[in-house]
């Protein structure tokens, strides 16, 4: 009897160490779907050197953003549609183009932006760039590599953690060092 498939949605990705794309090396992936048509899923811990500052500047000039948008990076969250935005966050607020997630909720509109701006947004967000997008079965194929690592999203580790912190804080959720970890698989 053959056991329905397992889908990942609302887990991480972890790149294990010998990850050769450079799309994804070193990176965890949130995964927003994942489903027998494919999967979808956002970097969350590559800023791509940009700020929501920068971002609003191209969007509403005639308006300066406020002080704290500087400090509110985007992400490369991945190499599909680089130029179109995505704003993972919690559930609560509504937008143009809002799809709820659970605890989590994925908007693609520019009026989240302008609230996360005016304050009037969600207090705690992740703005990304792009996003990873896999075909039927191939993410399910790049598992059974060992290219990836899972484990069920962790919304400290999404939010409250640096980015340059979530990588390892997510392989400490699995109880792993992935500096200890080899590209070698094991069967028995």
């Amino acid at each position: 009897m053959k056991s329905a498939p397992s889908y990942l949605k609302h887990h991480f990705l972890i790149a294990m160490p010998h990850m050769a794309d450079p799309n994804f090396a070193q990176t965890v992936t949130y995964l927003v779907e994942h489903n027998e048509q494919g999967a979808m899923g956002l970097v969350i811990n590559r800023p791509n050197g940009l700020s929501l500052s920068d971002v609003l500047e191209q969007l509403r000039p005639e308006i300066t953003p406020p002080a704290r948008c500087q400090g509110l990076p985007i992400y490369a969250g991945g190499p599909v549609q680089t130029d179109r935005g995505f704003v993972l966050h919690p559930t609560g607020h509504s937008f143009q183009a809002t799809l709820e997630l659970g605890e989590l909720a994925l908007s693609t509109s520019q009026d989240v932006l302008f609230a996360i701006a005016d304050g009037s947004g969600p207090q705690k967000s992740l703005v990304a760039l792009g996003y990873a997008g896999w075909d039927a079965g191939q993410l399910e194929a790049e598992l059974s590599d060992n290219a990836w690592l899972t484990c069920p999203a962790d919304l400290s580790i999404l939010f409250d953690t640096p980015s340059e912190q979530r990588l390892s804080a997510a392989a400490a959720r699995l109880g792993v060092n992935l500096s200890l970890l080899t590209a070698q698989a094991g069967h028995a």
